[in-house]
């Protein structure tokens, strides 16, 4: 299978309402159409997962960002683009996705991803996607292919060829909560 058939085939699934299991800059993700209430309900299921905690929002640009969320602060583009690692953003105001991925406060949990395969997602599916940790809720974080349980891989609707052989371990994102008053708090680093 080649790389435009697997990403074609991993699109179709998820304008379907299903979820996949992807290699993302970080590591191993479970995915689906950030805009699909009922997609991101299976997530949440698969993960074992309470519907109160949230997780990423995987887009292709910075630009892309911007339409999902009331105001972005001037400073998370820079931040964003200038990271040398892989970074996620907590923003206030989230609008235009599914409303269980929005908490209380609504906020956004957003990161621009370089990588070839989920950027590629992104910018075919013309939306963000969901991007959490291949693992249920409470369980080690799997950093290669190899280390993802069963469970999970046949709880997925789609499982993606590119990366399964890669050997290489990635950590999870740097998370700092941006808000729009200007209060910035490192989540982790």
């Amino acid at each position: 299978m080649t790389l435009q058939e697997d990403l074609r085939a991993a699109v179709d699934v998820m304008r379907r309402g299903g979820i996949i299991l992807y290699p993302t800059d970080t590591v191993w993700g479970i995915g689906c159409d950030a805009t699909n209430e009922e997609a991101v309900k299976k997530i949440f299921a698969l993960k074992q997962r309470p519907e109160t905690k949230s997780m990423i929002l995987l887009f292709d640009t910075v630009g892309r960002v911007e339409r999902y969320v009331e105001a972005l602060p001037e400073v998370a583009g820079d931040m964003m683009e200038m990271s040398g690692k892989p970074l996620t953003l907590i923003l206030d105001g989230a609008k235009g996705v599914a409303i269980n991925l929005v908490p209380e406060d609504g906020t956004i949990a957003v990161r621009v991803s370089s990588e070839e395969y989920s950027s590629s997602l992104v910018r075919m599916m013309q939306r963000p996607i969901v991007s959490t940790s291949a693992n249920i809720s409470g369980m080690v974080t799997p950093q290669i292919f190899s280390e993802i349980s069963e469970e999970i891989i046949k709880g997925v609707d789609y499982v993606a060829e590119y990366r399964r052989g890669d050997t290489q371990k990635k950590k999870p994102s740097s998370i700092i909560r941006l808000s729009n008053s200007g209060l910035v708090k490192i989540i982790r680093e």
